[in-house]
């Protein structure tokens, strides 16, 4: 097994990722707060400038191609300007487009953040939340499979926002193709669905995710998080259980009984949006490459952190991740 991160740097760029998800655009209106508004108790924003990015799904593809590996995306998106936006950031960024499906009855998630300075004042979200049709469904999983049938890929991600591409359906036939290819798998869930992703590789809940979910409370400490894993896998039968504990770490347990919690690196926090598409994509090319657990959760908790000192939702790039490893092991 690899356990050094200057041994997996060459392999990151030999590997094949596809991301199957909720994508989304994150809008950013920033400008200048001087003074409150006349005609109400609120803050009047002097608009400087927008910025769009790629989000949700499409941002774990960004982190993957910053990592050097190749991502390939699959999603569904509307058929209105904001795809038109999406499909041109999907261009400028260099990614794979082919497995991103337009449908008419759908909005393109748009969330539109105005911030001024490093505080966000507010959130705007456009959105569908249901599930696609079942012939946007055929679509999708007939796309799916024939792509696996043509293209070597070492790891699937499932990326989960419940914005309707990950359905029950999808799920199960998604996981059913990786299982008879023999492909690793890793899920970042939602509550919809949680229970749905059974003989997983790896399942990446966070903490609150967890308490929504299980039947009893759960808290930070190794003891509780080691119940809640013992419960999943009841349930679930993962080989790989990572729960994300915000500023505590990672708390990670393998079906072989390694289990443990890697704590967070104290950080200036400015934002923490994208933090857990960081630790996936991370996890996910460590997982391919069978690096050992305790190796891809330090690794995985390094680019998070990184990530949450950056303002707006932003992927860790392979010289970032380089730094933090090395830092690491002189502190």
């Amino acid at each position: 097994m690899i356990s050094s991160l200057p041994n997996i740097f060459p392999d990151f760029s030999k590997l094949n990722i596809l991301i199957v998800g909720d994508v989304m655009i994150d809008r950013y209106w920033r400008g200048r707060v001087q003074r409150i508004s006349p005609e109400a108790p609120v803050p009047i924003v002097e608009l400087e400038r927008t910025e769009d990015r790629l989000g949700g799904a499409a941002n774990v593809a960004l982190n993957i191609k910053s990592l050097s590996a190749t991502p390939y995306l699959f999603s569904v998106i509307g058929d209105d300007t904001e795809a038109v936006a999406f499909l041109k950031l999907m261009s400028e960024n260099n990614l794979f487009s082919g497995g991103i499906l337009s449908d008419p009855e759908r909005k393109t998630t748009i969330k539109t953040r105005i911030v001024s300075g490093a505080q966000q004042l507010l959130r705007i979200d456009s959105e569908n939340t249901h599930d696609m049709n079942t012939d946007t469904e055929e679509k999708f999983i007939a796309g799916f499979r024939d792509f696996l049938d043509t293209t070597v890929i070492h790891a699937v991600i499932l990326q989960d926002y419940n914005k309707g591409v990950l359905t029950r359906n999808n799920i199960h036939a998604i996981l059913h193709e990786t299982r008879i290819r023999n492909i690793p798998t890793a899920v970042d869930p939602k509550k919809k669905n949680f229970f749905e992703y059974k003989n997983v590789t790896l399942f990446k809940p966070n903490l609150k995710e967890i308490r929504e979910a299980l039947p009893f409370p759960v808290s930070s400490e190794l003891k509780s998080l080691q119940s809640a894993s013992d419960y999943l896998r009841q349930q679930l039968a993962q080989t790989f259980t990572m729960i994300t504990l915000s500023d505590k770490g990672i708390f990670s347990d393998h079906v072989d009984g390694q289990s443990f919690i890697e704590n967070a690196i104290p950080r200036n926090i400015t934002d923490v949006s994208g933090a857990g598409d960081t630790v996936i994509s991370v996890a996910a090319l460590c997982l391919a490459l069978k690096t050992d657990v305790r190796f891809m959760t330090h690794l995985a908790n390094l680019a998070g952190g990184r990530v949450c000192e950056s303002s707006g939702v932003v992927p860790i790039s392979l010289e970032a991740l380089r730094q933090e490893y090395f830092k690491s092991e002189v502190r």
